[in-house]
């Protein structure tokens, strides 16, 4: 079956048109006090995560943003990838971040990042409890 550019051009905005089956997730204007948020904890490692945001923008398009508080000598997981591109986030500590297995240490201010399917993990190579945000974006399961 053949289209026309004309054919192209009355589908594009339906394709790109913000969801209107209420199935999406779409997340709302709000202010996220730290205190306020439910805290995960670990009670082998004493690691805490806190979830911030999963969901949905007004266009459809999927982010999630979670607070690890991470364990002097302590991974989150074993190195992985996904489909989905994470930013991390430094506040406090020292963490060597392994992407493609180049590894690199980074401290407060510090930003990492990795795209799609890329293998990464980290590790809390300092004294202190490491603190960073991840900031998920992109298709997640």
């Amino acid at each position: 079956m053949n289209y026309s550019r004309r054919d192209l051009s009355l589908l594009l905005p339906a394709l790109l048109a913000p969801r209107a089956d209420g199935e999406g997730n779409i997340l709302p204007s709000e202010c996220f006090a730290f205190n306020e948020l439910p805290v995960k904890t670990n009670p082998q490692t004493h690691n805490e995560s806190r979830q911030v945001l999963h969901g949905e923008t007004h266009t459809g398009y999927p982010i999630d943003l979670h607070i690890t508080r991470l364990a002097p000598g302590q991974m989150p997981h074993p190195p992985h990838h996904h489909e989905h591109e994470e930013m991390m986030l430094i506040q406090e500590g020292m963490l060597e971040f392994t992407i493609a297995g180049v590894g690199k240490r980074i401290g407060p201010g510090s930003v990492a990042y990795v795209h799609s399917n890329e293998e990464h993990g980290l590790k809390n190579v300092g004294d202190v409890m490491a603190q960073y945000f991840v900031l998920a974006f992109g298709q997640m399961a």
